[in-house]
């Protein structure tokens, strides 16, 4: 592995124990205060660098609304404001980026791969981008699916989160990120 390889799984595998002991101590945790003891942390895939994929963007200037499905058969409303085309396990794939109204701030990318429903959470995983600059045609970003995670919701029947729109299911196996919890 490069040096790069070795600070990026360093980085990757901070990140994680920094998550886990929020989600077993802090009051906002989405794990139930009951169970928070029995919490040994949550269950991941390897960091794999074969999942961090370089993104050729393409900008929405008049973003699309897109109504999202949610775990509590509500639906709520996103932009679709970017789409990202990479390769990945030797095939080309699209994902679409949203973003709600009058927030500017990250890009949302719920996803559903062929992991969905076997070993990881059965209504898909998240990731969030948070790009330094803004985005243009053609920019080039790293869409890391080792970040993908488990919805709140997925811990607890208190949060309703949106589902992953048909247009953002992979046809590939996505095994990186959290799994199941």
């Amino acid at each position: 592995m490069t040096d790069d390889t070795d600070d990026w799984a360093e980085r990757l595998q901070a990140n994680r124990e920094e998550k886990d002991r929020f989600f077993a101590d802090h009051r906002q945790s989405p794990i139930p205060p009951a169970e928070r003891d029995g919490f040994d942390g949550l269950d991941y895939y390897p960091p794999d660098p074969d999942y961090r994929v370089t993104a050729t963007v393409t900008v929405h200037d008049e973003p699309e609304p897109v109504e999202l499905d949610t775990t509590e058969g509500r639906t709520v409303r996103y932009l679709r404001i970017v789409t990202f085309e990479f390769e990945l396990d030797g095939e080309s794939h699209e994902l679409h980026g949203y973003r709600q109204e009058n927030d500017d701030e990250g890009i949302f990318v719920p996803i559903r791969d062929k992991t969905t429903g076997q070993t990881t959470y059965e209504n898909g995983r998240y990731m969030e981008l948070e790009p330094d600059r803004e985005l243009t045609d053609g920019d080039e970003i790293t869409l890391d699916f080792n970040l993908a995670y488990s919805p709140f919701c997925a811990f607890s029947e208190t949060f309703d989160c949106p589902l992953p729109p048909e247009e953002n299911w992979l046809e590939t196996t996505v095994e990186a990120g959290e799994r199941a919890p």
